[in-house]
């Protein structure tokens, strides 16, 4: 008997991701299901959620808020810079995302919104900030986590993620 979904749990899902105009933003299913950590923060906090207490082979429709996925829209995030200031090894494209430095010194990701003459107008803003997100799940397999996924943070082995 699988465990059900919980905190410290390793969950391996198939999704569909739809936004509320209907396109499909990422969907698993014919392709590798996604394996994550429960309760370590790898998925939206809106999704992990309502996966919580789920079986393997339970099917569900998930409705997560903006503020609930990639947060609300923040239209003071997005600033226009000179292309200069772009990693120069980079090739730009709308839609793109790379690292960058907050203020802090922290690092954090940016998405390129657009791209005119010598500028790059960059958000803070995940591209989905704003949208909510309509989940069609299906629950694979459920196991405990070991030690080092853990302590890590997320899952290891096949579907999961690799230590380079």
């Amino acid at each position: 008997m699988k465990p059900a979904i919980a905190d410290g749990h390793v969950v391996t899902i198939h999704y569909r991701l739809t936004l509320d105009d209907g396109s499909i933003a990422d969907d698993s299913f014919g392709g590798d299901p996604l394996t994550y950590l429960h309760g370590a923060h790898n998925i939206v906090p809106g999704l992990e959620r309502q996966l919580a207490g789920k079986n393997v082979g339970d099917t569900l429709e998930v409705v997560v808020e903006a503020k609930d996925g990639y947060g609300e829209y923040d239209p003071t995030a997005e600033q226009t810079v000179p292309k200069t200031q772009v990693p120069p090894n980079v090739e730009l494209k709308v839609g793109m995302s790379f690292q960058t430095r907050a203020r802090t010194g922290q690092q954090m990701p940016v998405w390129i919104r657009a791209i005119t003459g010598d500028n790059v107008v960059v958000s803070a803003n995940h591209p989905m900030a704003g949208q909510r997100l309509n989940f069609k799940i299906e629950v694979k397999d459920v196991r405990r986590a070991t030690n080092d996924e853990k302590k890590h943070g997320h899952a290891h082995g096949p579907g999961g993620h690799h230590h380079h």
